[in-house]
């Protein structure tokens, strides 16, 4: 199956960018490499890309879509929290670009034995975007007490049936291991009250969700990453990210306001004597969404926001 995957919310990103056809710029989630393509057709002679992704499926297909732009191309398998330490081994030190697409991609998700979806029933629990990684979906499923499994799925499915989606995973795996997203499924459908599953949407989802942002720390790696890349942009260099739970769009919302604002003085100083200074401004006060038309194309592009910050 080729890798493919339709990029969200594509030139309201590139536009964001700013583009100098001279410039240097990072796409830290390669995945298919369609924000990537659409960059590297307003780069001159001396413009660069550097694409980042950690799924070696990724890197196989986005290679061979970027050939035409090989010259102005370089691609790395890694995770984007590694970006100081990629941009450094290629010579470089700030650049005027970075931009995020963190949903997961159509490949993955159609893809079965990639063990991301819960609409096949057979589907291995992986869910690893970086399958060199040892540990598996299955292993946090069957490995975690109750109490770790109600706080992942509280926390990253934001589920009000956590604690007992938890305890049926737990006394459900006491008699043989939970291997396979239909048995995983049937598990949380019965967790869940009739009543809720007749009204909303996949009862699985939001923990299949919750699994997928343990696994890969997601949540994790944005955290740690999001100061670092406004760190690396020249003065005037854009960072866009595309989010797509509250988690992750709030998580860019307060850390963009904090870049922009850093002063911890109490309110009612006269004057800021912390000497904490703005990195630059917040572009989208509200986040760009996707068109009406762009939803009814793309189903997966509903949930989509983009927030842009500018390095001073």
């Amino acid at each position: 199956m080729m890798f493919e995957h339709k990029s969200v919310l594509l030139y309201e990103t590139i536009d964001s960018l700013n583009i100098k056809p001279d410039g240097i710029y990072v796409d830290g989630t390669l995945g298919g490499g369609g924000h990537a393509f659409e960059v590297c057709r307003r780069l001159g002679e001396y413009g660069r890309l550097i694409g980042i992704d950690q799924d070696a499926d990724a890197i196989k297909a986005a290679t061979e879509r970027l050939k035409v732009f090989e010259d102005k191309v370089t691609v790395v398998r890694s995770n984007y929290v590694n970006i100081q330490t990629v941009l450094a081994d290629l010579g470089i030190e700030k650049v005027d670009g970075i931009y995020l697409d963190l949903g997961v991609s159509s490949y993955q998700l159609d893809m079965p034995e990639r063990g991301f979806t819960y609409r096949e029933d057979q589907a291995p629990l992986d869910m690893r975007m970086d399958q060199r990684n040892d540990q598996t979906a299955a292993d946090i499923i069957n490995g975690y007490t109750e109490f770790e499994l109600y706080r992942m799925i509280r926390d990253y499915g934001e589920d009000k049936f956590a604690k007992n989606i938890a305890k049926h995973i737990v006394r459900v795996r006491e008699t043989s291991p939970i291997e396979t997203a239909g048995q995983l499924s049937e598990v949380i459908k019965d967790a869940i009250p009739a009543r809720v599953r007749a009204v909303g949407g996949h009862p699985s989802k939001k923990t299949f969700q919750a699994i997928r942002i343990e696994l890969n720390k997601e949540l994790e790696v944005l955290n740690q990453s999001l100061d670092t890349m406004i760190d690396l942009l020249n003065p005037g260099g854009r960072l866009s990210i595309i989010t797509f739970h509250s988690l992750e769009d709030r998580m860019v919302k307060t850390r963009f306001r904090t870049n922009e604002n850093p002063c911890i003085c109490p309110p009612d100083f006269p004057v800021c004597v912390c000497g904490r200074k703005s990195k630059g401004k917040v572009i989208t006060r509200k986040p760009i969404v996707p068109t009406e038309e762009e939803i009814e194309e793309n189903k997966r592009s509903k949930s989509s926001k983009l927030r842009v910050f500018e390095r001073n």
